[in-house]
């Protein structure tokens, strides 16, 4: 069992645990003493940790601010797609968004440099550069585009490969596989230069598009595949961990501008704090669904990180995106990593 120490919450290892805690904000009306009501928009199921930790936030940012903020949370696309509600963020049509750095990419070309793939090793290396240098430049991209950032990006986990067609264990396995790739410019990129054929879809769309076979497999981590039941249109999961992505959350500048600097503070600090649980959630979570989903009939393949990264090395992945990116950037993540 894990315990959160901030909200006293039992959790269990599994999905079907954490789902017994309810998304208090989903519904609520408006307070009559709120003087702030914002709307905070994710693309997860309302199960996932994700929407389980904002809930946690949200109920702590009444509280602090005494009803002055009210947040209410739609989870699982409710009011559009990834891309829609990065556009509404912007506009003002929402004011709290927790998207994907590989989704965040196509408005912060820098986001995307967090799925550069087969980067990272592990989540040591993962927080290292998120919470130091090269997370801070990524973050002031993010600011420069027109949105407010909190400081702590959150935890979508290692990405791995399922598939309803073959069983990918080396790079030649993968060659012509046809994969729901998101609208990321990074990824697309990386199953290119695998020799796979990349298709981008919004989230929203990927369990009809597996289901009618218009794409062989998709790629996510297993969190998502467990909450999303993705399972039910896949046979096999790869352990690729090609990349590490990570969710953003971003709100629209002038609704952060317009709470003042104490109610501002207790926004942020709380959600920053959730982010932190998060974290540990899914890292915990990725080492336990394994079992359960073998046990929806899921075959999981392990395979050799080490030549898939080298087949990008060699197709030139590394220099054509340090190039993209610039040598400041690239640098600032090969001090954490090591070289590309």
């Amino acid at each position: 069992m894990v315990e959160n120490s901030r909200s006293g919450i039992s959790r269990r290892h599994a999905i079907a645990g954490l789902a017994a805690m309810p998304l208090v904000s989903i519904g609520s009306t408006r307070s009559r003493a709120a003087e702030f009501v914002f709307k905070y928009a994710t693309g997860q199921d309302p199960t996932h940790p994700v929407n389980l930790r904002a809930a946690e936030a949200i109920a702590r940012i009444r509280e602090a601010t005494g009803g002055r903020v009210e947040i209410n949370l739609f989870p699982a696309n409710q009011l559009g797609s990834d891309t829609d509600l990065i556009s509404q963020a912007r506009s003002g049509g929402i004011e709290i968004l927790n998207i994907s750095s590989s989704i965040l990419a196509t408005l912060v070309p820098s986001c995307g440099m967090l799925n550069t793939g087969f980067a990272f090793p592990d989540y040591d290396h993962v927080w290292k550069a998120m919470d130091g240098a090269f997370g801070d430049h990524v973050r002031a991209q993010i600011t420069k585009s027109g949105l407010f950032v909190t400081d702590k990006i959150w935890n979508n986990g290692f990405r791995q490969v399922s598939s309803s067609t073959r069983r990918i264990a080396t790079p030649d396995n993968i060659k012509g596989f046809k994969i729901r790739v998101p609208v990321a410019p990074m990824l697309t990129s990386l199953f290119q230069s695998l020799g796979a054929s990349p298709t981008p879809i919004n989230f929203n769309e990927v369990y009809s598009a597996l289901q009618t076979k218009i794409v062989e497999g998709q790629e996510n981590a297993l969190p998502l595949i467990y909450t999303t039941k993705l399972y039910e249109v896949q046979n096999s999961i790869s352990m690729t961990d090609h990349v590490w992505d990570g969710f953003w959350v971003v709100g629209n500048r002038r609704a952060f501008a317009s709470l003042p600097n104490n109610l501002r503070d207790i926004v942020v600090n709380e959600i920053n704090a959730s982010a932190i649980a998060q974290r540990q959630d899914v890292a915990k979570l990725s080492d336990t669904l394994r079992g359960d989903l073998q046990s929806k009939g899921i075959a999981f393949v392990d395979v050799d990180r080490a030549a898939f990264r080298e087949t990008l090395r060699k197709s030139g992945f590394y220099k054509n995106w340090q190039g993209k990116f610039g040598d400041e950037l690239w640098n600032k993540l090969q001090d954490v990593v090591g070289p590309l």
